[in-house]
This record gives C-alpha cells, structure tokens and sequence, in this order.
C-alpha cells in the first residue's frame, strides 16, 4: 500500500476475530439480531480446522457436511463482511462501546467477485509446492484454490513460489488475476470484539525420539485425518513412505500432551477420542488392518464418549497402557515402537508399518499483543483468560472483548460451539445496555 494513501475506515457493530466454528457461530447469531458483524479470517477460507476433518465423535456425523451449511449461511448473511487472507494488527480502546482496530489486508492477487473457481489458472500453473491444506501429503500449485469446499471458493496466487510467467493470467476466462494488487490497511471503528481465534496443534519436531519429520511413515493425527476426509489427497489410505496399504498402525497418545518437558502440561481434552474415532474409521477404510493405541489414560468424559471407547474394544482395536519412549525405522520403512508397558512393569518392543502421533493443543499466540491500552490477560497456560468461568464463560479482562471456543482453552466441536453462543450472547448483552 502506498503510504500517501489514507486508511480506509469501517464502521461495524462488532469485529469478530477468526472464522472458525466458534467465530462462526458468535457472528452469525449477532446478525440474525441485526448487528452489523465484521469476520476477520487470517487464512484464505472461513471454517476453521473443522472444515478439514473427516468425521466427528462420537456420533461418526460428516464434519464437512455439518461445517459447509454453517459456512455458506455465514457467506450469505446480509449482516456479515467477511475478510480473508487478514491479519489484526492493533486495537485500542477509546471508550465504553468503542474500539479503534488496525487490520492488514495481504493480496489474494485474484479478484474475488470475477473469480468462477474453475481452476484453469491451476492447471496451467507450472509450479508445484508442497500443500499446507493436506498437511504436506501432496503438491499444489502456486495459482491454487486451497480446498474443494473452501469458503470463498475462489483462487489465491502463491507469490512466494510463483515464477510471475503468466501462465495462469492467460488461461483466466474472466481476468481476475491481478499482480498489481498490494496489502491494505483499514481502520475498523467497532463496538465490541469476539476474540475466537482458535488452537494450533503441537509440533511432534519438538519430540526428536519420534522421528517424526525423519521418519516418513511417522505421522501426525491432522495427516491421518485428511487421508480419511471427503477431501483426501489419496483415494485411500496409504503409507507417505512407499504408497503402501498399511496393516498394522500404531496411535500414540498424549504427544504434547501432559508434559511439562515440552512446556504443555495440560490434558487437550481432544486427543483420547479423536484418534478412537479415527481408529474406527480405519477398520473401516482398511478392514484387515490391526490398529494399536498406546495411552497413559484413556479420558472418555463426555456423553457418549465411553461407550464409544468401548464399541473401539469391540471392533478389535488394541489398547496397551505404555508410555512410548523411543521409535526407530527398519529398512523396510516399517518401525519400531519401544515403550513401557505399564501393567505388566517391563519395557518392550513391538513393530508396526505405520505411527499416528495424536498431537495435542496449543494455544494461537499473538492475539494479547495487538491490545494497545489495555491488557487482554492470559491463564498460566497461555489461553485467554476467563474472568468469570462459571458466571459468564466469555468474559474477558476488558469489557467489551469476549472469548469464543478454543482460544480459552481446549475443547471438543460441541463446547466450541456452544462457546460461541455464550460469546454472542455476552456480546449482545454489553451492546444492549448502550442504549439504556
């Protein structure tokens, strides 16, 4: 942007910050109470992680089938300005029911009203990279759009990686790709913020003993999940290794989880079950396969969620009470897993041609730091604070600002919806009393 210019400004009711299920769901009951709801997405789709799953426990309903809907409803609603691809930069608080917001725009270098979504530019595109959607599974190339069911479906230009040959400009029928386009700055004038700016997910690198990162057939349970969603990169599951049906695969649990060695001492709530579920979904998907979790302590605390651990038992899957200590390859690319078997009080080995590293929680940093003159605080274990967690679960250090979902910590698709409901109604209430 040039700097002569001067900012746009914006005017909304309420700035809501990440498009996930639960900043999903907080603007799309603050417009249907007709407030004027600013969504700002930092990646190039709404719908959070949950758009990339396959399936949800403990009931095995279609993720992609419960998200889109929601998605397409938020796209639709008359109330709601979504910006993709933005960044919130600053906010500052000039008073009760007002707040001053520095967003950043980055360019799609695509304009997305004249964009078909009709991938010309993709398959004229001679630059392949690797793709973050599917975790790094698979290619894609640099005119690309991120996913089948992304909301705005709609090309991005890589241009980082893009070689600026024009390969894709040619082929566009509508000429919506623009290399001149530049980031842009806006001032957004709002009078409140839902803060639901998500998780990230562990980083198994952090656990060298793994081999995760070294060892191909070493996998995280986000790769597991995109090779058993509608989207997958594979029309099946197979070894990243040698394109192998794999047999035997091993799940380890509470990678990141409950271990203050690697800064993470906390329980991700998630863990136990969805590698359950994806358990279950494999002896569909492969039902020759032998599928063997390894846990600490199996937590299966919700409704459902036992007998949903039970029905795994009953369907064959192994559950072996040890802590895993090391894994090694063979040459064959299949691996070893030596760990401790708690029961029985010895250390053993055994072999299998696959592990699933089931990663745990994070909370998304970043968010307290753009507050200017006030202090969003945080919990001893980096999420966002809840000032008051039985009384009003969404209230945050600053009035006027809520928390939706799991920015306050970990939680399972439900809660994080029932969170942004909690936010929006928190919201609607502060907003309320404006008028008194």
């Amino acid at each position: 942007m040039n700097m002569q210019e001067p900012r746009k400004t914006l005017e909304y009711d309420v700035l809501v910050i990440g498009g996930g299920i639960a900043g999903g769901e907080s603007a799309i009951n603050l417009a249907n109470l007709g407030y004027k709801v600013l969504l700002v997405e930092k990646d190039l789709s709404i719908g959070g992680k949950m758009i990339l799953l396959s399936k949800v426990f403990p009931t095995l309903d279609c993720a992609a089938c419960i998200t889109t809907p929601k998605v397409s409803e938020i796209a639709r609603h008359p109330n709601i300005t979504i910006f993709t691809g933005t960044e919130t930069r600053k906010i500052t608080k000039k008073g009760e029911h007002r707040f001053e917001v520095d967003i950043l725009q980055k360019p799609r270098y695509v304009h997305i009203e004249d964009c078909t979504g009709c991938q010309l530019c993709e398959e004229a595109c001679p630059v392949s990279v690797t793709d973050e959607y599917q975790y790094g599974l698979v290619g894609r190339k640099a005119a690309f759009i991120p996913f089948s069911i992304a909301s705005p479906r709609v090309a991005a230009i890589d241009i980082e990686n893009c070689t600026l040959c024009g390969a894709c400009e040619r082929v566009c029928p509508t000429n919506c790709i623009d290399f001149t386009m530049t980031e842009e700055e806006f001032l957004v004038k709002v009078k409140a913020i839902v803060v639901a700016t998500g998780f990230n997910l562990f980083d198994p690198l952090k656990i060298p003993r793994y081999g995760y990162g070294k060892f191909r057939n070493v996998l995280t349970s986000m790769q597991m999940e995109r090779q058993l969603a509608p989207t997958r990169p594979f029309n099946t599951v197979l070894r990243p290794g040698d394109g192998k049906l794999p047999d035997n695969i091993a799940y380890v649990l509470c990678t990141g989880s409950r271990d203050k060695s690697v800064g993470n001492p906390i329980c991700s709530q998630i863990c136990c079950m969805y590698s359950i579920k994806q358990a279950q979904l494999l002896m569909g998907a492969l039902p020759m396969a032998d599928i063997t979790i390894y846990y600490l302590h199996i937590r299966a605390f919700g409704k459902g969620f036992n007998e949903f651990y039970v029905q795994a038992q009953d369907m064959g899957v192994e559950f072996v009470k040890g802590k895993v200590g090391k894994i090694t390859e063979k040459e064959n690319g299949n691996l070893i897993l030596r760990y401790e078997d708690v029961e029985a009080g010895t250390v053993q080995e055994a072999e299998h041609d696959m592990v699933v590293l089931s990663v745990g929680v994070l909370p998304n940093l970043g968010i307290s730091d753009v507050f200017e003159n006030e202090k969003l605080e945080l919990d001893p274990f980096n999420f966002i604070n809840q000032s008051d967690m039985l009384a009003s679960p969404a209230k945050t250090s600053i009035e006027g600002v809520f928390v939706a979902g799991t920015a306050s910590g970990p939680m399972d698709i439900p809660d994080s919806i029932l969170s942004g409901g909690a936010a929006s109604a928190e919201t609607t209430s502060y907003l309320r009393r404006e008028s008194l």
